[in-house]
């Protein structure tokens, strides 16, 4: 794995699960850490554990409350990693909100503005404060799901987030690309988190999710980590735009 001694790593959706996983497998290999979450409490917990694992002493965390619902919250947040930095080396926009089983008739507004501001805006907002900051070799990872890739019932409004979040990085990585600045999305299927529906649920339904699965297991949070990690590698130098799937074989036949 390339070696992430001194680069700036910011990180959205930190305070736990795969943005934790991910901040701490960054923390394992020499990165400086900008960590954000809506959750002051659980991201601390996050640069916490970070620092312990930290491998040299020159490592610097920071972590800020940011709502990504907000441009302002963003925007001071980058400014303030810039102030403390100097520059961002890459980017992982790792908040979001996961779905609830809606029918089209019980759709709010407010619900759909929540979702698309949360994982949709909040990644062009960030991208767009970010990039004057980056250069020739920084990257960017932002999380779709299987469900930006595979339509699913009652789900509307959160796969039209995520098939939204590809077609936005995919553009961003032909437009992105001349500076030589890259853009890769992960697209994980069912992950042990403690937001997962059927983690959530136990039991029946979480055997269920794992027969659909052709490793008949749910993932984890530092698999995902793994692939992120990679994706900002100077191994992955020539990856751009593309879009990987972390789901384990989902639908293969067993």
């Amino acid at each position: 794995m390339s070696n992430f001694n001194g680069q700036v790593v910011l990180i959205t959706g930190a305070a736990s699960g795969i943005g934790r996983a991910t901040a701490l497998r960054m923390a394992k290999v020499g990165a400086n850490l900008a960590l954000s979450d809506i959750n002051p409490a659980s991201l601390d917990e996050t640069r916490q554990q970070c620092e312990s694992v930290s491998k040299k002493s020159t490592q610097q965390h920071m972590a800020s409350r940011v709502d990504v619902q907000s441009t302002e919250s963003i925007n001071d947040f980058v400014q303030s990693v810039v102030s403390r930095y100097g520059t961002i080396h890459h980017v992982f926009n790792c908040a979001g909100i996961n779905p609830t089983k809606l029918e089209i008739e019980q759709i709010t507004d407010a619900y759909w503005h929540k979702l698309m501001d949360t994982n949709v805006k909040s990644i062009m907002t960030m991208t767009r404060a970010c990039v004057p900051h980056m250069s020739r070799g920084a990257s960017f990872v932002n999380v779709s799901s299987m469900c930006g890739i595979y339509p699913t019932a009652l789900f509307s409004v959160y796969c039209a987030t995520k098939f939204a979040v590809i077609g936005f990085s995919k553009c961003m990585a032909l437009e992105l690309g001349a500076r030589g600045i890259r853009v890769n999305v992960v697209a994980p299927g069912s992950i042990d988190t403690p937001t997962n529906a059927s983690v959530l649920a136990g039991g029946d339904r979480l055997q269920q999710m794992a027969e659909g699965v052709g490793l008949k297991r749910a993932g984890t949070a530092e698999e995902v980590a793994d692939v992120v990690a990679f994706l900002f590698s100077d191994e992955s130098r020539y990856v751009n735009g593309s879009v990987v799937q972390i789901d384990g074989g989902l639908g293969l036949p067993g």
